[in-house]
């Protein structure tokens, strides 16, 4: 069956998951506020700042108005950085004459209040405009599901209608959909490995080998799963896609952002300049912030996020944050486990 899909965000992300609806036989529109990049998807089909070398289906259409990209959908994905999604979200529901299933596939914590990207937009979206609130997560880059490599993520909502829906919607020969419930998780999961992908970025910076990488893999989902789980997550969740998977594909791949960032801080770059010539947001930044918050709020040890948390804001020397975190008290390793499974 065909739907009219509105993605909202013309970055790497936003414009592979539009190919992936538009490849399916959707009707797609993407939504951006440059007038000049919306022009070349229509006219050339092409997103070169994001997907260079690319070519685009033809039958997506895009939009600077969003009255227009969003008239008479079915479902709206919302594909834009963290920081941006709830004043997305008040001007979506301004301009909404439909009750689409709003689905949203960013990563991150909201700055200050520390909410998850459905709990932002269930509050600027009531239920009166929407069918449902559904995440779409998982070990996936924008580079590879463009290039119809093999890719599997995760569709959650609290709604089985909703992440049903989503599943339909993307699922193909190259591009396959699994649903869960647990939608603190998965958003948790998603949030939290952009940090340990910065670690582990920093510590090939630094030169170490697969060891130190197998490391602060192991070591950060532990880390993510403690502050998940004391949050209401499933522990299984962070076992899955959205979890290990995530961590794997963000913590080992030139193509995260997160991992980039992290490797040019191992060696020596300036935070601030990585962020100037990086031309995409480095969510694993913000985000590290928000999480270190949250985790002291809620009295969660995140040894690793803390250390990332000091190199980022309060300027240590990453050698010196490196020997110190080997240096902490030992402990035992099953320790979460024992408490949580």
């Amino acid at each position: 069956m065909k739907y009219r899909v509105a993605v909202l965000g013309a970055g790497s992300w936003g414009t592979a998951l539009a190919q992936v609806l538009a490849e399916n036989g959707h009707d797609v529109r993407i939504w951006g506020h440059r007038a000049d990049q919306m022009t070349e998807i229509n006219e050339r089909h092409t997103n070169k700042r994001y997907l260079p070398d690319h070519p685009l289906p033809e039958s997506i259409i895009a939009f600077t108005d969003m009255v227009k990209a969003v008239a008479e959908t079915d479902a709206i994905l919302v594909v834009v950085p963290t920081k941006a999604i709830r004043s997305v979200a008040q001007e979506l529901v301004e301009v909404l004459q439909t009750k689409p299933v709003i689905i949203h596939a960013s990563k991150g914590l909201e700055q200050g209040t520390h909410k998850r990207i459905s709990e932002i937009l269930a509050e600027e979206i009531p239920p009166e405009k929407r069918k449902g609130i559904a995440v779409l997560s998982g070990p996936s880059h924008a580079e590879e599901v463009a290039r119809h490599d093999i890719t599997t993520i995760t569709a959650a909502s609290t709604e089985a209608d909703a992440a049903n829906f989503v599943q339909m919607l993307f699922m193909n020969h190259y591009f396959r959909i699994y649903t869960n419930p647990d939608v603190i998780g998965v958003e948790m999961g998603a949030a939290l490995k952009n940090i340990i992908a910065i670690g582990a970025g920093a510590i090939h910076g630094l030169g170490f080998g697969d060891d130190a990488k197998a490391a602060i893999i192991t070591r950060g989902l532990a880390e993510i799963s403690r502050l998940g789980v004391a949050m209401g997550a499933n522990p299984l969740t962070f076992i899955g896609l959205s979890g290990v998977g995530d961590l794997i594909v963000t913590c080992t791949s030139v193509h995260s952002r997160n991992w980039r960032a992290g490797n040019l801080l191992g060696q020596g770059q300036e935070l601030h300049e990585i962020l100037e010539n990086m031309g995409m947001v480095v969510e694993g930044v913000q985000t590290t912030k928000a999480a270190r918050e949250l985790a002291q709020m809620m009295d969660i040890e995140m040894p690793i996020t803390q250390t990332i948390y000091e190199v980022l804001y309060e300027g240590k020397d990453i050698n010196k944050a490196a020997t110190e975190i080997m240096l902490r008290e030992g402990k035992p390793e099953n320790e979460f486990k024992l408490t949580f499974f």
